[in-house]
């Protein structure tokens, strides 16, 4: 499939999240993107942006015209006046995020209802507070899945493709986000699975992802699953491998499932975590690439100030590629534990006797 501009310079959620905070006072942006990527986790980072502003989630697939605002009778000018239901956040006179998410799956009057919000930032005639912020989420029409705008009511906003995340992308969210290593290192192995499906010409050469031409699918990955798989796998221990496989199944498809159960099996390949921190230059080194990969991502995820140094000390005994990769994650512009690393003396002195496997970083 051939890729449209708007897809060419689909923003990350970070950069869509930067032109909300920048422009949204005025422009109503309306984020379109792959299903499971994040766009609704995008209020609350605005929220964490504007501690001063209310954050309101609006679902717009469950609203009725009705559910927007309602007739009372003000007895004081004999007349009818409507009223903005209280979720709309309009009554409070405080400045709000509104997150219409789904707005192109709405009931048409639901959308025509918002229009007036949209664009001139007011709800049936009572304005919103100046400072607030208004946007909107949808699907990719070329999903198939409902997402669909006419044209006066696409004209009223500005439509932001949102990119889905390369694997990468992916895993240096994971990290700080307390994901299984295994279903990060799964994705490290696999990069396939985030892939575009508009890329995919033939839907059987990846069936991991969701894909429109390969008719009814209900499980698959995304973002979102990868996450929900990773709550499972957190407590594999607690279940049989028929519940575990089953659970997996249930979360990211057959496919997808088979392939990560295989990654349970490296777990005897790991050292344990208590061994790395009380005798760090005997404690057991993976023999497997992929069991590397996974010991390396649950360090990044798990380090702790008061057991780096021994951390580090096991670092030297792995392969040269192995600690290439635990560098790049500490190096991570926003890796949150970055600080506790690059402040030790161990680091300072590896960093210096590695200098060669960043050259090109210089170039």
């Amino acid at each position: 499939m051939t890729k449209t501009a708007t897809a060419m310079y689909a923003n990350d959620l970070d950069e869509a999240t930067n032109l909300i905070a920048n422009v949204g006072k005025d422009v109503t942006i309306i984020l379109r993107g792959h299903t499971g990527c994040g766009k609704t986790s995008t209020l609350k980072t605005l929220g964490d942006m504007f501690p001063d502003h209310k954050p309101i989630y609006l679902d717009c697939t469950s609203l009725d015209l009705g559910d927007l605002w309602v007739p009372v009778h003000d007895r004081e000018n004999g007349c009818i006046k409507m009223v903005p239901n209280e979720s709309l956040g309009v009554h409070t006179g405080k400045p709000v995020i509104l997150l219409m998410d789904e707005f192109p799956k709405a009931n048409k009057s639901v959308k025509n209802g918002l229009l007036r919000v949209i664009l001139e930032r007011s709800v049936n005639g009572v304005p919103l507070h100046p400072d607030s912020i208004v946007y909107a989420t949808g699907n990719l029409s070329d999903e198939g899945l409902g997402d669909m705008l006419e044209a006066h009511q696409g004209n009223r906003i500005c439509v932001v493709e949102t990119a889905k995340p390369i694997a990468e992308q992916w895993i240096a969210w994971a990290i700080n986000n307390d994901i299984d290593p295994a279903v990060m290192s799964f994705v490290n192995e696999n990069p396939q699975v985030l892939a575009d499906f508009r890329d995919v010409e033939n839907p059987e050469d990846n069936q991991y992802i969701f894909h429109p031409r390969r008719g009814a699918s209900e499980q698959f990955v995304t973002p979102r699953s990868l996450e929900k798989a990773s709550d499972v796998m957190k407590i594999r221990e607690h279940l049989t491998t028929n519940s575990l496989t089953s659970a997996l199944i249930g979360t990211i498809g057959s496919r997808a499932a088979m392939d990560m159960l295989a990654y349970t099996k490296l777990v005897d390949d790991l050292p344990k975590l208590e061994d790395i921190k009380t005798s760090p230059t005997s404690a057991k080194v993976p023999t497997t690439a992929s069991a590397l990969c996974m010991i390396v991502y649950r360090t990044l995820a798990s380090i702790e100030k008061d057991w780096v140094g021994a951390w580090l000390t096991y670092l030297k005994r792995l392969p040269p590629e192995a600690q290439a990769m635990f560098a790049n994650g500490v190096r991570s512009p926003k890796y949150n534990k970055q600080s506790i690393i690059m402040t030790h003396r161990l680091f300072t002195e590896w960093a210096r006797d590695n200098t060669h496997m960043f050259a090109a970083d210089k170039v």
